[in-house]
């Protein structure tokens, strides 16, 4: 009798780690040097899962590790605000970016993962926009090779590994009713797959991932870059060394892919910075979503080994950081705030508030005015 029930508690165990470990694919990269109350049960699921969990990344493996603000390798900028001045540090990892925090993601090159972008506290949900408020405009990914990524201010140069940027839609269309890389965001529930390059040399990147809002952008300095950077340690890999550019550097005001107005017919539009490297990856604006970005959250996440030996991992993008939570954003939110009166409605700073077609809410936020920026299309709480 002993040995039956001694039997069952391990056959129970072990599907409680197979679990725990379809979670951690969908939950993403964490921090690798810290684990949960439940310690002895993440170790014990580790020794019956080593096997497949090596293949994917090193990590304690227990679904109590999932934090709705992403991972702990990710630089947390102060605030939800947009940076505008391309000439700026801060166009590298946001406000603050240039200091480093203490945990690194373990990806191996070749590898996809899933960045992640929101516009909510801890809402992963796909029937939430995940880039509200008409903030149309393509979304790019960077990496940096740096000694260590947990010190690096980001002066190294930049090489880019994804783009999803703009498709006509036909005849009689306008910029914003074209595809964009931030409308297939809001369609694949906030995420992009970024394939990391295969023949990159081992060692710590900085990955930059960028939205690039577009809708106030027929002016200098109305476009709105909000980005995040992720330390990143790549092993396997090659000995290719990709060129790069400097942020500051690589983007100019006045260049047509950042002062556009994208109320106007488009024949053509090219994201700002170099192109996609060789290694990288692009998506054709509008295309259908794809492997880890059909997956909903707390679902497993299904890798592409049956094709290939890549695996894909989910970086959730966290843009702001809160005093009683970090905000899960990635472009100005529309959200109710604490100090309107029950049932009210209120606009961020930076959301939209009016404008052609618009149904929403029209109150801005103490501190901000609803203005007329780019008329009659487009009303901002500034």
């Amino acid at each position: 009798m002993l040995i039956h029930k001694a039997s069952l508690v391990l056959r129970c165990l072990a599907f409680f780690c197979r679990a725990s470990y379809l979670i951690s694919l969908t939950v993403g990269l964490f921090d690798q040097r810290r684990c949960t109350p439940l310690s002895f049960l993440s170790s014990l699921c580790l020794w019956l899962n080593k096997l497949q969990l090596t293949q994917h990344f090193k990590t304690c493996g227990s679904m109590a590790l999932t934090r709705y603000h992403g991972s702990t390798c990710v630089r947390l900028p102060p605030s939800n605000n947009p940076v505008t001045d391309v000439t700026s540090t801060d166009i590298r990892c946001n406000v603050g970016g240039t200091t480093g925090v203490a945990g690194k993601c373990a990806v191996t090159a070749g590898q996809t993962v899933t960045v992640e972008m929101h516009q909510q506290p801890g809402d992963r949900s796909c029937a939430n926009e995940a880039i509200g408020g008409d903030h149309y405009g393509p979304v790019q990914v960077y990496m940096s090779k740096v000694s260590n990524a947990a010190t690096a201010d980001g002066s190294s140069g930049w090489f880019k590994v994804f783009e999803d940027s703009w498709a006509n839609v036909g005849a009689g269309s306008t910029g914003s009713t074209d595809n964009w890389g931030t409308k297939d965001l809001n369609t694949c529930c906030g995420k992009m797959n970024v394939k990391i390059p295969s023949d990159i040399a081992a060692g710590d990147y900085l990955l930059r991932a960028e939205v690039i809002a577009l809708h106030v952008a027929s002016s200098t300095g109305g476009a709105q870059f909000y980005t995040s950077c992720y330390q990143l340690t790549v092993s396997g890999g090659g000995s290719a060394n990709p060129a790069t550019v400097l942020l500051p550097g690589a983007y100019s005001a006045s260049d047509p892919g950042i002062l556009i107005n994208i109320y106007q017919s488009m024949s053509t539009y090219i994201a700002p910075g170099p192109s996609v490297y060789s290694g990288g990856s692009t998506k054709s604006a509008g295309a259908a979503c794809s492997g880890a970005e059909l997956s909903t959250p707390g679902a497993s996440v299904a890798t592409s080994a049956s094709a290939s030996k890549a695996t894909t991992s989910t970086l959730v993008t966290t843009t702001a950081k809160a005093s009683s939570s970090p905000t899960q954003a990635s472009t100005s939110s529309v959200a109710t705030s604490s100090g309107a009166a029950p049932g009210a409605c209120s606009v961020a700073k930076y959301g939209q508030c009016g404008g052609t077609g618009y149904t929403g809410c029209t109150t801005c936020a103490s501190g901000s005015t609803c203005s007329d920026v780019s008329p009659p299309y487009y009303m901002q709480c500034v």
